[in-house]
């Protein structure tokens, strides 16, 4: 019997590292662009963007958040402590969950993101999209919402028994 790892094919290979690094270094350019911009991080701006462009009510528990923005609870927690005492949220009880937390984004919170905003719009349009043809962006949006779905329809890190230490 061989102890044969499966391996990636030179295609596949390449794919991987270059989507890697073009993650990283997109990351990066964003990372600076929000830290000069807002003084936020990006988990930080993920949380605002949230609250304040994905949500109806500008509320979301801190579960969903932690699964939406794909960050562990207790850094979650200690983000929105953050811009929590910034004003930029606030964080109440549940209504529908007595153990729940719902963080809620402010005015201050929702300024704070139109100041961003425009700034990491180009950011991204300058790192990801200008090199691309115009329909290559929906070529690349085709070819990873597959493989979101497929990692998104795994049971979130929430639902993931606490390490013990």
């Amino acid at each position: 019997m061989t102890d044969r790892q499966p391996s990636l094919d030179p295609a596949q290979l390449g794919a991987y590292f270059a989507l890697m690094e073009v993650a990283g270094l997109l990351r990066h350019a964003v990372e600076r662009q929000l830290r000069d911009a807002g003084d936020l991080s990006y988990v930080q701006f993920q949380l605002l963007a949230r609250l304040g462009l994905d949500s109806t009510t500008g509320s979301e528990r801190m579960t969903d958040l932690a699964d939406g923005v794909v960050y562990s609870r207790s850094g979650l927690t200690y983000q929105a402590g953050l811009l929590e005492k910034a004003g930029l949220v606030t964080r109440s009880p549940s209504a529908d969950d007595e153990r729940g937390v719902t963080v809620t984004i402010t005015d201050a919170g929702r300024a704070l993101l139109a100041a961003v905003i425009p700034g990491h719009t180009e950011v991204i349009n300058h790192q990801l999209f200008r090199p691309l043809a115009r329909g290559d962006a929906k070529a690349l949006a085709d070819l990873l919402s597959p493989v979101r779905d497929h990692m998104r329809s795994l049971p979130p890190r929430s639902a993931a028994p606490r390490r013990r230490r």
